[in-house]
């Protein structure tokens, strides 16, 4: 005959045992509610935090990258005010100062805009030692956005780039005020560029192309009225070639 301890002590363990069962079936047990905590809290998100900026990345050595679209003026709206503009760690140097002032919308990192700046400076410093004269013509063109106010600002070394475009002729029609007499050289015209001077009543004055793609020259009177380019992305000043 069983001794009734020994019973007792039977039935206590068939308890737990079917207890332990049914927590870990139900998904109530401890690795139940481990992977219940990580699928709450998701998975870890890999880079920096969006308070930390990414560095520029450095151009590859070869032919010159293609400048980057990006914001061609500060973005609208609400701006942070001056005294406020503080980054997440460290300070900003005056000049950085100045040049953020007006230009942080609230409730954006002030780094990444300046970030921004800093990388048109890149850009420019690069393609200058590539090829000044296409250095010249992104600025004119507008394929590097904002640069003179990244230039005033951040890399004042660059202005005589930003001086000379404010007198380059991007493809397109110029008309009135817009011509200025004197002689330019095209830079980085493709394959396909063309050109046409015309004066009073559309008379034709000059025209021309360039199907290999090499540099030309032109003049442009004091009698023309309109001057069309196309496909030869900008021409710059002839005299102010440095």
């Amino acid at each position: 005959m069983r001794n009734p301890l020994q019973a007792c002590a039977a039935v206590i363990m068939t308890t737990a045992a079917l207890a332990a069962c049914g927590s870990s079936a139900d998904g109530n047990g401890p690795e139940a509610a481990g992977a219940q905590r990580t699928a709450a809290s998701g998975p870890a998100v890999p880079g920096p935090s969006a308070a930390t900026p990414t560095p520029p990345a450095t151009p590859s050595a070869g032919a010159p990258e293609q400048p980057a679209a990006g914001p061609s003026a500060p973005a609208t709206g609400p701006k942070t005010p001056s005294d406020a503009i503080t980054p997440a760690t460290g300070t900003f140097t005056k000049k950085q100062q100045e040049y953020l002032r007006d230009r942080v919308p609230k409730g954006m990192d002030p780094a990444a805009v300046l970030q921004t700046g800093q990388e048109t400076c890149d850009k420019l410093r690069y393609l200058v030692k590539a090829d000044r004269d296409t250095a010249v013509g992104a600025i004119a063109t507008e394929e590097i956005p904002d640069a003179a106010d990244a230039v005033a600002g951040l890399c004042p070394q660059h202005q005589d780039l930003v001086d000379e475009a404010a007198y380059a002729y991007p493809d397109g029609v110029h008309t009135g005020k817009r011509l200025r007499p004197g002689a330019y050289r095209s830079a980085s015209p493709t394959a396909a560029c063309s050109w046409q001077i015309a004066g009073a009543g559309g008379r034709e004055l000059s025209s021309g192309s360039s199907d290999t793609g090499a540099s030309r020259k032109i003049t442009i009177p004091t009698s023309a009225r309109t001057f069309t380019s196309t496909g030869c992305y900008a021409w710059l000043p002839e005299g102010a070639k440095g």
